[in-house]
């Protein structure tokens, strides 16, 4: 389980200003498959990933479907609505069971004002994500969906999270018809092995040679 001290926005914080932060934090458990905010929803501040997992999704029109990003313990949620005190534009939901910590909008300003180291740590987050977007879209545009599918399977595969095949295919924005297909592919090239959710890497070398990996390495705890 993360601490408040290992989230990277609070990482310039001492002893007594995390203590103080801490009481400013209301902690939530949830279930395995449970909604955290829903989409459309009014954001009255964002939440910090203590344990779990979460995918943030966007529902298009016509119900479709797309995984934005997956988030794990010392990331955090909902914190793109936190300066224009708009809606949440998709909605987040459990993998497993989570614990998370909601930091009210109000409360947290105040506390920005005594510290504003955090900040820029928070902008310097924002823009990281902001980037790793901006190679996503350039990857849907420029990379097939078996290059896309090698990205996201390496990833996951160095984090451990399990997904099942709808789910791959909202993360990497293929059909399921498409995933299904790419995963028999590598799996008869004994480049990987799927045993149920579960995706265990044999070939990383094959893998990585499809893959076009973004330019940083992003935290582990965190895939676009």
């Amino acid at each position: 389980m993360a601490e408040l001290r290992d989230f990277k926005i609070f990482s310039d914080l001492g002893p007594k200003d995390l203590k103080a932060l801490e009481a400013l934090v209301r902690r939530i458990k949830y279930g395995a498959g449970e909604i955290i905010y829903q989409e459309g929803a009014p954001a009255f501040g964002f939440y910090l990933i203590f344990e779990g997992r979460v995918k943030i999704v966007k529902r298009t029109l016509g119900g479709k479907k797309q995984i934005l990003k997956i988030v794990g313990p010392g990331e955090t949620i909902g914190e793109t609505t936190l300066f224009d005190k708009g809606v949440h534009i998709a909605y987040a939901k459990t993998l497993e069971p989570t614990e998370v910590g909601f930091l009210e909008r109000g409360d947290f300003f105040e506390f920005l004002i005594k510290h504003p180291s955090v900040t820029f740590r928070m902008f310097e987050k924002l823009s990281e994500e902001l980037k790793a977007f901006q190679c996503k879209l350039a990857e849907r545009s420029y990379s097939g969906s078996k290059e896309r599918l090698a990205r996201i399977i390496l990833e996951l595969g160095e984090s451990g999270i399990e997904l099942s095949r709808t789910e791959l295919a909202e993360m990497a924005g293929v059909s399921s018809k498409t995933a299904i297909r790419t995963l028999g592919e590598l799996e008869d090239r004994g480049v990987i092995a799927v045993h149920d959710r579960k995706i265990v890497v044999l070939d990383p070398e094959s893998l990585q040679k499809m893959a076009e990996p973004f330019p940083f390495k992003l935290n582990h705890n965190l895939i676009i």
